[in-house]
């Protein structure tokens, strides 16, 4: 499916790639897979359906549930994985050929089974045989067996939509790149393997089972697709519980009543009791405030983008999850989903939730469908003779612009063909787009129109309209650019208990540390949502030992595995030898749940370089060498691994073996801006000074997205008595990153130097702007205003 964005622990970033796997159009939970040494479909199905105790099984749960049974068996979580035949596949394998970067590839049936000849792991063309299929609207995509007990996924998929609307062929899901073997993104690659990157939404109770040792795959399912037991979980006890009742004559409710979860360990009752009254101003509220996440946690286990460490089963999200914080590139400044988000995190930040709606009050659960059509969907909360009219919507009547829809609920479309609607339920603010650059639904539709035509009719047409729920878009995408007033909005919105935990969460993971941002951090600490106190634990990571070791160890308690371990990440090395022996204890415990969310992704080099960090700050060079091997071993393409295990050589004293670690992964990456910045300074540090300035200069010119690539090898520049090609460089910079601190003070200081006491002034006065706090900024600002007198 992908890379999850971030990394637990540490610096590393997640390769994110724009479309894998079908789980995506799917609904819902979890897939498996067969052994590496199975080989036909049949024997496929007898070795992954072997019997869990604990799991059932659907067909056994329908004989009861007979209605719900019929509902799911139309639904895309019944067909979210099933084996490749000529029923199941939709494709067509007639002998089409599928043409991409000179690599013809056909798809054609062979002894009752369905085949691809395309390229293989060795680049050579080959044939494949099509072991599953993954979804089946609007696109199918196809798995295939590799050594390893590895399922890869074709990067060609088959279009279902209609032929009317551009469907009934194949296509490529990367249409803009070229990928050959070895390229994390070929099919063959590390980007596109089942068991990581998608299995665990696509079948029920998966059991990843990767064997660090062989670096092999037993991965396994007690139903191939999305059953009951996915979202209910195991259901022996509560088959025990309903057999009870009927073996005692008496109804299930009377049976048992000491067990109120009725043998399930959750229980999905959020809607129990509640009704929606409408008002009078036209929107329907819950009768009873809603108490528990239960439902809308279950979903967003797969409906979210979020990094997965567990697969036991959890009862709270975050201790097998970690969802992802309202960040760029994968949300818009102001919520709104961009890169592929699916629907957890749009929905936290939306009024909708903030008054108490789930998942189930606007869709079937068991078939997936939605509860009603159209307008009469949100007409159930929604009064239409408010809100279905010309005078409210400003459309005509029947059209696509009457739709609610298409003004909150506005599409974004995925993996080529799929379209999927944003769940933040906002009004439309063109003001936004033409402030902050973000689209707006007005847009959508009408897209030669400008952003600041839509914004002043939204004023006169909606003079005295609400502003919307959302109110953090400014606030965001000041700190997104490190503008003026963005640690101040961002305060703000940590410290509302109005806004929705994801949005304070968020606000925290962009403050930087100051006093006033450490107050409201360790407050956070304390907060009643795992996600912000979690955010929380991250946002200390640049403090110092002794203040981590104050702050951290009461959550070493956590009552969430996510934050206990993030808590222990945060004080291995320095702070960890400050605790005392109870505090050690619940440390040791803490940082083996970290450890082991780390291994139980061990086959991903994201993972490798994270345990690698921990052992590097814990002193133990030799392991974080070892990870690091394996981190490459598994990706030689993964430029972190490279960068820390130069790292790991020079703090063990050998600056030679640095060197030749970077200058060995240059061969291969010969523009990365992070391996010559890294190169750059092992040069400096050995003093060969004009081979470090080449290098870091390099690194600036190549990579101006990074400030401080500029900032180094403009010092470097100084240094070297090339001030006016550190001066090029750093207005250059400027230009690109307006309020880069370092760089700012770099250029105000060099101003005041030559004299030029106006334009230092200019730069020390934004500056005193972005760091009202920080004592050299405001000695600087006094130097600058002296010399300017």
């Amino acid at each position: 499916m992908r890379r999850m964005h971030e990394a637990f622990g540490a610096t590393v970033r997640w390769r994110v790639s724009p479309a894998f796997g079908v789980a995506y159009v799917l609904l819902f939970t979890a897939a498996g897979i067969l052994s590496s040494t199975a080989r036909g479909p049949a024997e496929a199905r007898a070795i992954a359906d072997t019997p869990h105790a604990e799991f059932v099984g659907t067909e056994v749960c329908g004989q009861c549930h007979e209605r719900q049974l019929k509902d799911w068996s139309g639904s895309d979580h019944a067909a979210a994985m099933q084996v490749a035949n000529e029923r199941t596949a939709l494709g067509r394998f007639d002998g089409a050929t599928f043409t991409k970067d000179g690599i013809d590839s056909r798809f054609f049936k062979r002894d009752g089974r369905l085949w691809v000849r395309t390229d293989g792991p060795d680049g050579k063309l080959a044939d494949f045989e099509i072991r599953y299929t993954f979804g089946h609207f609007p696109l199918q995509q196809y798995l295939i067996e590799l050594p390893g007990g590895r399922l890869q996924a074709l990067g060609i998929a088959w279009d279902q939509r209609p032929a009317a609307e551009g469907g009934q062929r194949w296509f490529h899901l990367y249409p803009n790149q070229r990928l050959a073997a070895g390229h994390p993104l070929h099919w063959t690659g590390i980007d596109q393997n089942w068991n990581y990157q998608c299995a665990a939404c696509h079948s029920t109770n998966l059991k990843k089972n990767y064997d660090a040792a062989s670096e092999t795959f037993a991965t396994s399912w007690s139903e191939i697709s999305v059953g009951c037991e996915a979202c209910h979980g195991p259901g022996a006890k509560h088959v025990e519980w309903a057999s009870a009742s009927a073996s005692s004559g008496t109804t299930a409710q009377d049976v048992r009543s000491d067990d109120p979860l009725h043998g399930f360990a959750k229980r999905f009752d959020e809607r129990k009791g509640a009704s929606w009254q409408m008002g009078q101003d036209g929107q329907a509220h819950r009768s009873v405030q809603r108490s528990t996440m239960t439902e809308i946690e279950t979903c967003a286990q797969c409906h979210s983008r979020r990094q997965q460490f567990s697969d036991a089963t959890a009862t709270k999200l975050l201790d097998a999850f970690r969802p992802s914080l309202l960040e760029p590139p994968l949300y818009y400044a102001d919520g709104q989903q961009r890169d592929e988000v699916f629907t957890y995190g749009s929905f936290l930040q939306s009024r909708m939730h903030a008054a108490g709606v789930t998942c189930s009050d606007c869709h079937n659960p068991h078939s997936g469908k939605l509860r009603e059509n159209g307008n009469a969907l949100c007409g159930q909360c929604h009064s239409p003779e408010r809100f279905d009219t010309e005078k409210h919507h400003r459309h005509v009547a029947g059209g696509k612009g009457s739709e609610c829809v298409s003004c909150h609920m506005p599409a974004a479309t995925y993996m080529g063909v799929d379209a999927r609607r944003d769940h933040s339920f906002r009004i439309p603010r063109p003001a936004q787009t033409a402030n902050l650059g973000v689209p707006n639904a007005c847009q959508t539709c009408h897209e030669t129109s400008s952003a600041a035509w839509f914004a002043d009719a939204m004023k006169r047409r909606f003079a005295g309209a609400n502003a919307g729920f959302q109110s953090f878009a400014d606030a965001f995408d000041r700190a997104d650019r490190a503008a003026p007033g963005a640690q101040e909005a961002l305060l703000k919105l940590a410290s509302d208990a109005a806004q929705p935990p994801l949005v304070r969460a968020s606000a925290i993971g962009r403050l930087r540390l100051s006093r006033r941002a450490l107050e409201a951090v360790a407050t956070a600490l304390g907060d009643g949502d795992a996600a912000v106190r979690l955010a929380a634990v991250q946002a200390l990571a640049g403090a110092d030992a002794a203040l981590k070791q104050q702050l951290l160890v009461p959550l070493l308690s956590d009552t969430t595995r996510t934050v206990r371990m993030e808590a222990a990440r945060g004080l291995a090395g320095t702070s960890e030898r400050m605790l005392d022996e109870a505090a050690r204890k619940r440390f040791e415990a803490a940082i083996g749940e970290y450890v082991a969310a780390q291994e139980f992704n061990g086959e991903r080099p994201e993972q490798q370089v994270n345990l690698a960090g921990l052992f590097a700050a814990r002193g133990d060079g030799s392991k974080a060498e070892a990870a690091l091997r394996r981190a490459l071993k598994l990706d030689p393409t993964f430029v972190p691994a490279f960068v820390l295990l130069a790292e790991v050589k020079r703090t063990s004293g050998d600056e030679a073996a640095a060197e030749a670690t970077l200058r060995d992964a240059l061969i291969s990456h010969p523009g990365s801006g992070e391996l010559l910045h890294a190169l750059g300074l092992s040069l400096v540090r050995q003093k060969r000074t004009a081979e470090a300035v080449d290098a870091l200069v390099r690194a600036a010119s190549g990579n101006q997205s990074v400030a401080r690539y500029s900032y180094v090898a403009a010092l470097a520049l100084y240094d070297s008595g090339r001030a006016a090609e550190a001066d090029d460089l750093l207005e250059q910079a400027l230009a690109t990153h307006p309020y880069d601190r370092q760089i700012l003070y770099l250029v105000a200081v060099k101003k005041l130097q030559a004299g030029d006491s106006l334009s230092a002034l200019k730069h020390a006065e934004l500056l005193r702007s972005l760091e009202p706090e920080d004592s050299a900024v405001a000695q600087l600002y006094g130097s600058a205003v002296q010399k300017a007198r």
